[in-house]
């Protein structure tokens, strides 16, 4: 397994039409989300990405939502994803919408949004799936100059196993679109081969949806082990009561 910290530089999306199709991924994401979204109760909402902010939340009853990036359009707060300028437990949800791919550490931004979400709080990730069409066009030539393909796709169990090292809890799983999502493909050409896929090969959706929420670790009081003072008494030596009676015996 190649380690998930990498300095490869490559084109990176900043609007959804970037990607081949990107408005109907776009679509799929915000059909998925929606459910999500009022279930999502606090004070203040972050967006990481600049592909976070265009999708719409407004079905949350979270009114203080605001999208961090280091630039674009739709930013509240311009900063790096992975050094967030924000107190420790002071966020209710967190979403990352298509940026693991795009920068160099993802699992410091898994750290980062764990730092800053409350216990109880959600994080919500959509990604590209390696083990689907859209991963295998990821081995044809001349493809890391293009986008999606130019980022780096992590398999959902791998960024499960990051979200359960940081102690989160896992609340759904979604797999969606199997297509290669190439440029010029038509979607539409291939809807018995997609409706097949999902009846039967649901894992291989070419997109992710995680759902998580962080755990709350509730403190058990320990008590102070109270010991009695323990009695002083002489030791006494077995071994000489038996030499005096031998010796008794003897005489």
């Amino acid at each position: 397994m190649k380690p998930a910290l990498s300095f490869l530089q490559g084109p990176k999306p900043y609007k959804w039409q970037d990607f081949p199709h990107g408005e109907y991924v776009k679509v799929g994401i915000q059909k998925r989300l929606d459910p999500w979204l009022s279930r999502m109760f606090g004070y203040h909402m972050l967006k990481l990405g600049t592909l976070s902010g265009q999708l719409d939340t407004s079905k949350s009853p979270i009114k203080h939502q605001v999208c961090v990036a280091p630039h674009g359009d739709h930013v509240g707060v311009f900063a790096e994803i992975d050094e967030l300028p924000f107190y420790e437990n002071s966020v209710d949800t967190c979403i990352l919408s298509q940026c693991l791919e795009y920068h160099s550490d993802p699992h410091h931004i898994l750290r980062e949004a764990h730092r800053t979400l409350i216990p109880g709080g959600y994080i919500v990730i959509s990604g590209f799936n390696p083990f689907s069409l859209c991963g295998l066009a990821h081995l044809m030539p001349f493809s890391k100059e293009k986008l999606p393909w130019s980022g780096r796709f992590f398999t959902p169990s791998r960024v499960k196993d990051w979200l359960d090292l940081l102690g989160f809890e896992l609340l759904a799983d979604e797999r969606f679109i199997h297509a290669s999502l190439a440029r010029g493909s038509r979607l539409s050409r291939f809807a018995p081969w997609r409706r097949f896929c999902k009846h039967y090969l649901k894992p291989t959706g070419s997109v992710y949806l995680l759902v998580a929420r962080k755990r709350v670790m509730p403190l058990t009081p320990i008590k102070p082990k109270w010991h009695a003072r323990p009695k002083w008494t002489p030791a006494t030596v077995k071994g000489a009561g038996l030499r005096q009676t031998r010796h008794q015996k003897i005489k």
